[in-house]
C-alpha cells in the first residue's frame, strides 16, 4: 500500500471522553469489515481499553485481545503497546501516547487526543507535521458542542 492510500485522521478529542468515542469509531470500522489495532502508550492504559471493550454497553461488547493472549492474531481488534500487528489490521488507532513507527500498509490511521492535555496536544501537532511532511492525506475533526464530528481541516 502506498503512503498516499493511508488516510491520517486525527479526532481532537473535548466533549466526550476517549472511553466514549473509541467503541463507536471501533464499531464504525468492524461495520466495514476492517480490522483494527488500538496502540497506547501504556500497559496500565491498555487494561483500562481492554476492560471497557467488555463493558462499555450492557447490550454489546466488541471482540477483541491484547497482543499478550495467546490467537490474538484471530480477533478482529488487538490492543497492545507493540509495533507488531499479528491481527493484519487495516486500521490503526493511537491514543495515549501511542505512537506509530510506520503507517504502510494501513488502510487508516486514527490519531485520538484530548484537547485539554498540552503534551498530547503537543505530541499530535509533531504527528501531523511529520504526517503532511511525508505527504500522507491528512484531516482534522473536532466535536462541535453538540458532540457533532465537525472536519476542519
Amino acid at each position: 500500500m502506498s503512503e498516499a492510500a493511508t488516510e491520517i485522521l486525527f479526532y481532537h478529542l473535548e466533549n466526550e471522553p476517549l472511553e466514549r468515542v473509541l467503541p463507536s469509531l471501533l464499531e464504525k470500522t468492524l461495520e466495514r469489515g476492517w480490522r483494527a489495532v488500538v496502540k497506547a502508550g501504556s500497559q496500565e492504559r491498555l487494561k483500562a481499553i481492554d476492560a471497557l471493550l467488555w463493558t462499555y454497553r450492557e447490550d454489546s461488547f466488541l471482540a477483541h485481545a491484547t497482543s499478550a493472549e495467546k490467537m490474538s492474531e484471530h480477533q478482529p481488534i488487538l490492543l497492545t503497546c507493540d509495533d507488531d500487528v499479528p491481527n493484519g489490521a487495516g486500521v490503526m488507532f493511537l491514543i495515549d501516547g501511542g505512537v506509530a513507527q510506520s503507517y504502510e500498509g494501513f488502510i487508516r490511521v486514527v490519531h485520538l487526543f484530548d484537547g485539554l492535555d498540552r503534551e498530547a496536544v503537543s505530541t499530535a501537532r509533531e504527528q501531523w507535521k511529520r504526517a503532511k511532511d511525508s505527504d500522507y492525506s491528512c484531516t482534522y475533526w473536532q466535536q462541535d458542542e453538540n458532540g457533532r464530528w465537525q472536519k476542519k481541516g
